[in-house]
């Protein structure tokens, strides 16, 4: 893989982003490489979560400006086919089974928003900057629009998106973009240990969950899915070894 590096450590899949040269932007490679790197781990066993960061000064700085220039010419439906793209990365990262973890620090512009609300848990850095910069290019966010609107509020994001301004971690904190702030250096390691002592499937199952919770407004299916799913961890072999070692401490 060109664009991308991948590390496990203790059963944690470090993924970085790696085309420093041009702030992690993505082109038409690397989000194919994405795409097939999410899918081929999605249902690797033996993964307990995954962290996803980005090298150099900059998490991701969205399309790179090379790759658009190439679509300049495209025909309206050379460019849905290769939206198609984007939005299945996107579907990639966000189905992906193993929680994740995303360290952020530089910018993260445009798509790379997208990628946020995509992760599960995000930690930045406190003078990290982002922008929804698509409107300056007669643009809009259109494919992250949809992945965004999951997980933040409409009335948090829509100026901003409209506006293309830039903001702070405070901000984006507020918006719930983003989970934990740090100001000094924080190490992969560190990140490990918060979910180390953390059962792997009981993580996975509760991802699942409020995956599909989401995804069903009925109350009758909510009563399904969580009276099934705790039935089940409850009798996982996991879950009981847990479980009798909690007691024999007690």
């Amino acid at each position: 893989m060109n664009h991308l590096k991948k590390q496990l450590l203790n059963n944690f899949c470090i993924i970085t982003l790696n085309r420093p040269e041009v702030k992690n932007a993505f082109n038409a490679e690397m989000i194919l490489e994405i795409t097939e790197l999410f899918n081929s781990i999605s249902f690797d066993e033996n993964i307990k979560a995954i962290i996803l960061k980005g090298e150099g000064t900059a998490f991701c700085a969205g399309a790179d400006l090379n790759w658009m220039k190439s679509m300049i010419k495209y025909s309206y439906e050379e460019n849905r086919i290769d939206s198609q793209k984007l939005w299945d990365m996107f579907a990639a990262i966000k189905n992906c089974q193993h929680p994740l973890i995303a360290q952020i620090h530089g910018a993260v512009f445009g798509g790379g928003l997208g990628i946020l609300a995509c992760c599960d848990y995000v930690i930045a850095e406190e003078k990290t900057k982002f922008c929804f910069s698509e409107v300056k290019l007669g643009l809009a966010p259109a494919v992250i629009s949809s992945f965004i609107l999951q997980k933040c509020a409409d009335s948090f994001i829509r100026p901003m998106m409209i506006s293309g301004e830039i903001f702070n971690t405070s901000s984006a904190v507020g918006m719930g973009l983003i989970h934990l702030t740090y100001n000094e250096s924080m190490s992969v390691e560190d990140i490990i240990k918060k979910f180390a002592d953390n059962g792997t499937e009981g993580m996975r199952e509760t991802k699942k969950l409020l995956n599909a919770l989401r995804e069903t407004p009925h109350l009758n299916d909510h009563m399904r899915l969580t009276t099934e799913t705790i039935s089940k961890l409850r009798i996982s072999e996991d879950a009981q070894f847990r479980l009798q070692k909690f007691l024999d401490k007690k």
